[in-house]
């Protein structure tokens, strides 16, 4: 049987610790939060490993949604200078993992999903590990979750290509928004602020992630 608890500890330890993830308040949450109850029961002795986990069954071989890896994650924590007053909007939680990440570094945490099968358990893992102050919604995911906003930090739980203007319309002023870009071969995490009605986008680091849905460029016509 394996032992969780401490898989969690070397995840910590040999991923996000040589990675410059120096928050304590980010490592303590990935101790605590148990990632395979977020991942399907076959795929539970891969929880703690340095890369990507399907989030829903194989379509042509491939995962229609992905939990990106711990490492990536903690990284783009690490750069929004989350703060224990923040409201903080998750886009595309898949089943929730990283929502009950940041609901230990957040006061408030909305989950967005639009995948009904994500989202029922999504629902249920989170209670069953006590995240209260998270609330789950259901929607497209490029429209964000303007009811609830604006929001002092968006993470968006995977790859973009693009960043819709209805989204980085929710960053509170002052905000920011933590996301992997992708453009060619190398994803970037980027740290984008919002001034007035301006944001403006900063590469923090190279990461790999996997590409949310509807978040791709659309493709040029070409003569």
């Amino acid at each position: 049987m394996i032992d969780f608890a401490a898989a969690r500890e070397t995840m910590v330890d040999t991923q996000l610790r040589p990675s410059d993830v120096t928050d304590l308040r980010i490592l303590n949450a990935f101790l605590q939060v148990p990632r395979e109850k977020f991942v399907a029961s076959e795929r539970a002795a891969l929880a703690y490993a340095d890369r990507d986990i399907p989030a829903t069954k194989l379509v042509n071989g491939q995962a229609v949604r992905r939990l990106m890896p711990p490492m990536v994650l903690a990284k783009l924590l690490q750069a929004a200078g989350i703060g224990p007053d923040d409201r903080l909007l998750v886009i595309g939680c898949a089943t929730g993992y990283s929502a009950a990440i940041v609901s230990h570094l957040a006061s408030a945490v909305v989950a967005l999903e639009e995948d009904a099968v994500l989202a029922k358990a999504a629902n249920r893992t989170l209670a069953e590990v006590g995240a209260a102050n998270v609330t789950l919604v259901t929607g497209p995911l490029t429209a964000g979750w303007p009811a609830l906003g604006p929001y002092d930090v968006i993470l968006v739980d995977g790859a973009v290509e693009i960043l819709p203007q209805p989204i980085l319309a929710q960053i509170k002023d002052g905000g920011r928004l933590a996301a992997v870009t992708v453009d060619g071969p190398v994803g970037k995490g980027m740290i984008y602020r919002a001034t007035g009605s301006n944001v403006t986008g900063q590469p923090v680091f190279d990461a790999p992630a996997p590409l949310l849905p509807g978040f791709a460029r659309p493709p040029e016509f070409v003569f």
